[in-house]
């Protein structure tokens, strides 16, 4: 490769990076991450209605099988933990909602998918990753933690290691947002 166009590849891959990293940057800074989702029941939260809570979001996809099942059966337990009254829970599917897509999931099929996996707390739709691509993680399945400001805490858990207790995993980060008032 000549000179000249391998300067004009790393200024490319410089350009690249610097445009990354704005994303990833926007998604931690300026202020409230807002969201609107429509939950699997038919329903909608928004970042709105759980201001002044703490929020985690498990990002994850009918499509990765068990993988998915163990981080909802896991964002149940967490959930369920007494300490964590003021904490909110929510398994974000990242499955399409067009019929085209070839990770088509319809409303019956989460709720199927949740009833197996044995949660109750709500299944909200991403359809195709939109809000997922906006919080900076760049894996299935994912964690995203929010402060009681609505602004994302620290960077997203990407990845899921089903050998590891989710409750144990955001204690400590769960801890300190609690008790920040």
């Amino acid at each position: 490769m000549s000179l000249k166009r391998r300067r004009a590849h790393f200024l490319a891959l410089a350009l690249a990076s610097v445009m990354a990293l704005a994303v990833v940057a926007d998604a931690f800074q300026g202020g409230k991450f807002d969201f609107k989702l429509r939950s699997a029941d038919g329903g909608e939260i928004s970042s709105e209605m759980v201001k002044g809570d703490v929020v985690v979001l498990g990002f994850g996809s009918t499509s990765l099988g068990s993988l998915s099942k163990t981080q909802a059966q896991q964002l149940q337990e967490l959930a369920d933990q007494p300490n964590n009254q003021d904490v909110r829970v929510y398994w974000v599917s990242t499955d399409s909602d067009s019929p085209k897509s070839k990770n088509y999931a319809t409303d019956d099929q989460l709720r199927a998918f949740a009833r197996k996996a044995g949660m109750k707390v709500a299944v909200l739709r991403d359809p195709d990753g939109a809000l997922f691509k906006r919080t900076g993680a760049d894996q299935l399945p994912a964690i995203v933690i929010l402060d009681r400001g609505g602004e994302i805490s620290g960077p997203p858990i990407a990845g899921f290691d089903p050998n590891r207790k989710l409750v144990e995993v955001l204690s400590d980060r769960l801890n300190k947002l609690l008790a920040a008032r």
